[in-house]
């Protein structure tokens, strides 16, 4: 998910709202505050199905997808984080899609229908491999440029494209803004109720914690759902659509090493070093870039705390009563996001 810093404010007050409406194309400043109005989460629920999931043999992995418009639109490729799946974007796709995109939403590894090529391949959650899958899948399908979108695990990989390969990214919208980690600072403690806001992570460094996960990975799942989303009423069928996905064979390891690697408590791979080190240097991104903050991330809503890592055209928006799942819980606005910025 994103920063540790971040997550400690989960439930702070949100910065100023700015509503569908005053999420217009612009300039480089922030967006305009409005009174956030019900129109934020206007299509929510509209659509419960992907369609027909496709697969396409790409680097490490067989990677399952979701694809919405026609095949000659403008392609955008939309990231999904943890613990999450492509459904995040089951109401955006078909926006963007009326609008002449072609949309593609894959299954990180480790999710779905997304499998590995070889039993033998290392099951690793760093950003790099993660990010790297994202480049095969797009040189497989044979897109040179792409439009991002991502939350979570799915922003920090649109950061890490945006950052490292920028001739394949035109534009990003990137929920939470810099999600690109520093596992240097993550040593650093926090203070004790930023901690108590990153629980999980500290159970999932323990063999219990990794046990516990497999045992009762669908109700700890629905748990975190709730914790960071808590003013979305999903229903049980639109949890279940999505837990389907955590039954991956590979779900559990990929989770788990993601966030003990986080915490330099588990290795890379040696092939992701130079990469990493990159990484490490905290890149700033210079795509063009909207970034949208919601309660989720408290006293960041506001986008300053990250403002300075985007250095091309750039603006911010805030979703008051939107949680961490901001494109399934608010479709119109961020497929209105993604149209934007592709202007920029």
């Amino acid at each position: 998910m994103i920063s540790r810093r971040k997550f400690g404010q989960v439930f702070a007050a949100g910065a100023a709202a700015a509503s569908l409406a005053a999420c217009s194309t612009g300039g480089g400043g922030p967006a305009p505050a409005a009174p956030a109005g019900d129109d934020l989460r206007a299509g929510s629920g509209k659509n419960t199905s992907l369609g027909p999931v496709r697969q396409v043999k790409a680097g490490l992995l067989n990677v399952g997808y979701a694809e919405w418009g026609p095949a000659t639109g403008k392609p955008v490729i939309l990231l999904h984080g943890w613990p999450y799946d492509p459904h995040s974007y089951v109401d955006v796709g078909p926006l963007l899609a009326a609008a002449g995109y072609r949309v593609i939403a894959p299954y990180l590894r480790g999710y779905g229908p997304t499998t590995f090529l070889s039993k033998d391949t290392f099951r690793n959650g760093q950003q790099a491999a993660v990010a790297l899958d994202v480049i095969a899948l797009m040189d497989a399908l044979h897109l040179d440029k792409v439009v991002l979108g991502g939350y979570d695990w799915g922003v920090r990989t649109a950061d890490v494209l945006s950052a490292l390969w920028p001739e394949r990214v035109k534009a990003m919208v990137a929920v939470s803004g810099y999600g690109i980690n520093d596992l240097k600072a993550n040593k650093e403690p926090l203070p004790p109720a930023a901690e108590y806001g990153w629980w999980y992570q500290y159970y999932f460094a323990t063999d219990r914690g990794e046990l516990g996960y497999a045992k009762y990975r669908h109700d700890f799942n629905k748990l975190i759902w709730k914790n960071v989303s808590p003013k979305w009423s999903f229903d049980d069928a639109t949890y279940e659509r999505m837990a389907e996905s955590f039954t991956n064979p590979d779900h559990v390891a990929i989770v788990v090493h993601n966030y003990r690697w986080r915490q330099s408590l588990a290795p890379g791979e040696p092939q992701y070093d130079g990469y990493e080190q990159k990484l490490a240097a905290g890149p700033t991104i210079g795509v063009p870039t909207i970034t949208i903050g919601s309660d989720f991330d408290g006293a960041t809503a506001d986008g300053k705390a990250y403002r300075a890592k985007f250095t091309g055209k750039y603006e911010h928006r805030t979703f008051t009563g939107i949680g961490h799942n901001v494109p399934q819980e608010a479709p119109q606005p961020f497929a209105k996001a993604i149209l934007d910025v592709d202007r920029f």
